[in-house]
């Protein structure tokens, strides 16, 4: 792997979750040298949107890829949100449910 390579994370892990960055998400490398194993990946959102995350990533659990999407990020990231959310709800309120389903 090198700078400015295409990556594609492999793996789930609570380190990237935490930064909204889960498996199947796609990003470039941005520094030219790992340290301790790992490497600086930018995971982008299309357009002007703001970036995802930048975080340092295992170097096993990416896998270089010839080009990447943003919009493969953005649907990832509307599907975790969801589903978290609805979870959250249904956790601090359960008895409340009937004012979500209107």
């Amino acid at each position: 792997m090198k700078m400015m390579d295409c990556v594609e994370l492999i793996a789930d892990n609570a380190g990237y979750t935490n930064h909204g960055v889960y498996k199947g998400m796609q990003g470039w490398i941005c520094l030219d040298d790992n340290s301790d194993g790992t490497w600086l990946v930018n995971f982008p959102q299309c357009g002007e949107k703001e970036d995802i995350a930048e975080i340092s990533v295992k170097e096993e659990d990416l896998k270089v890829i010839p080009s990447m999407n943003a919009a493969v990020n953005e649907q990832l990231k509307a599907q975790f949100e969801l589903s978290g959310d609805a979870a959250k709800v249904l956790t601090e309120n359960p008895e409340n449910i009937s004012s979500y389903l209107i």
